[in-house]
């Protein structure tokens, strides 16, 4: 019975016993940004505020900082966690996804620009 409680439990120098979890005060936090980061594009778009381009433009940038939010205070991430490896994934992924996304409107547009008049495809039933 003694060995499998000793199993369990990390050894010392254990990668486990370096990471910061947050307090409760930080979670109570970032819950609190969220909530407030959520519910501003909601109104922004019952109440009409601003015109449809400009709240898309609003949702997306207030859809980025809640990103940040939520890597920050529920994910734990920092330039200090695994030697700073883990930032470094992630910049590398957001540079992936841009590159992806960026390519990929760039192909669309082309497309479009250059398929045949003839092919009006709102015509079609």
């Amino acid at each position: 019975m003694k060995a499998e409680t000793h199993a369990l439990q990390p050894a010392p120098g254990d990668h486990a016993e370096h990471h910061a979890h947050g307090s409760r005060e930080s979670y109570l936090i970032g819950f609190g940004l969220s909530v407030i980061l959520t519910a501003i594009p909601f109104w922004l778009v019952m109440a009409g505020v601003l015109d449809k381009q400009l709240t898309g433009l609003a949702i997306t940038l207030l859809a980025a900082v809640q990103i940040v939010v939520h890597m920050v205070y529920f994910l734990h991430m920092n330039t200090r966690s695994e030697g700073g490896w883990t930032m470094m994934a992630l910049i590398f992924t957001i540079i992936m996804v841009v590159i992806g996304l960026t390519g990929s409107l760039w192909v669309m547009h082309h497309l479009n620009v250059n398929m045949m008049p003839g092919h009006d495809m709102s015509s079609m039933p």
